[in-house]
């Protein structure tokens, strides 16, 4: 067989690796019924879920139409960017609070992008902030600090 869509292979591969992962790691928690879902349902078929969307676009790989092309170099700084930001909320949100920890993590993750602007970098974290502080600590009442530890 030969690989005619190379980008659709590393994914299929990608989404492979990620779902048998989370499968696997899954089965060690205890998985209950679909009425009510033990701590692993959720994350075991989930990833059963990534290994058959892998199977299926690594399968179209193989037969695709496209013109054969390598794939592009792996951006190492785009990725530790991303990583970077989601870290960075983690460890902001016990003391800096939601607010400061999302505009942060948006922030942050937007300058990865070649597009990078001030203007829609707050926007967008502003949007997001709103969005976020309805679902969560208005719809599902999550129990997050809101504001930074010295405001409260």
């Amino acid at each position: 067989m030969k690989i005619r869509n190379q980008k659709d292979f590393g994914a299929g591969i990608f989404y492979i690796v990620v779902g048998l992962f989370f499968a696997i790691v899954a089965t060690q928690y205890k998985m209950g019924t679909a009425a009510k879902m033990g701590p692993g349902y959720f994350p075991f078929y989930l990833g059963a879920l990534m290994v058959l969307l892998g199977l299926l676009i690594l399968i179209k790989s193989l037969g695709a139409k496209a013109m054969i092309d390598d794939l592009p170099p792996f951006n190492w700084k785009v990725i530790g960017i991303i990583t970077g930001s989601i870290s960075l909320f983690g460890v902001l949100l016990p003391t800096m609070g939601f607010l400061v920890a999302i505009f942060v993590l948006v922030f942050v993750s937007s300058t990865a992008s070649k597009e990078f602007s001030w203007k829609s970098a707050v926007i967008n974290s502003i949007v997001l902030i709103v969005f976020t502080y309805s679902v969560f600590i208005i719809g599902l009442k999550l129990s997050f600090p809101v504001l930074p530890f010295f405001f409260e």
